[in-house]
């Protein structure tokens, strides 16, 4: 099989473009990973995971509560543009469906919607972070 360079090269140009740290490509039976680590950017062929340097939020207040997860890679955003009111700050009380933010890919705004009604106990990004599939971004109680 050969390996399409191309594509791969784009594919990296667009974790770059898009400020992302890991981005999965398939089509058929093809199936790439591109990710990126603190020096530089890695690609992977197989579905095995590349460790990342993550930092890892241990805050004994957000065990408990719902967590409401990124969907997909991107950025986030608290407000609909640059200066709007945010979707949703602490203490909001908010129900099942309602936007909480929108996360960015590739050009699309993708709304995020909360999976239950609850108050807003913590928001965990901050506007214009980049996040993880299934990221927590916020906390119910």
């Amino acid at each position: 099989m050969k390996i399409d360079k191309k594509l791969i090269k784009e594919l990296v140009d667009y974790l770059k473009e898009f400020n992302l740290t890991e981005l999965d490509y398939q089509e058929g039976h093809t199936k790439i990973k591109v990710s990126k680590s603190n020096k530089s950017a890695e690609s992977s062929k197989t579905n095995t995971v590349v460790p990342q340097n993550k930092a890892v939020l241990k805050d004994s207040d957000d065990s408990d509560g719902i967590r409401i997860k990124s969907p997909i890679i991107g950025t986030a955003y608290l407000a609909a543009e640059p200066g709007a009111k945010k979707f949703v700050e602490v203490g909001d009380k908010i129900k099942k469906g309602q936007t909480v933010m929108i996360v960015e890919a590739m050009k699309t705004m993708n709304h995020v919607p909360s999976s239950s009604d609850g108050e807003v106990k913590k928001i965990l990004v901050e506007d214009g972070q980049p996040v993880e599939f299934g990221q927590t971004l916020l906390i119910l109680k």
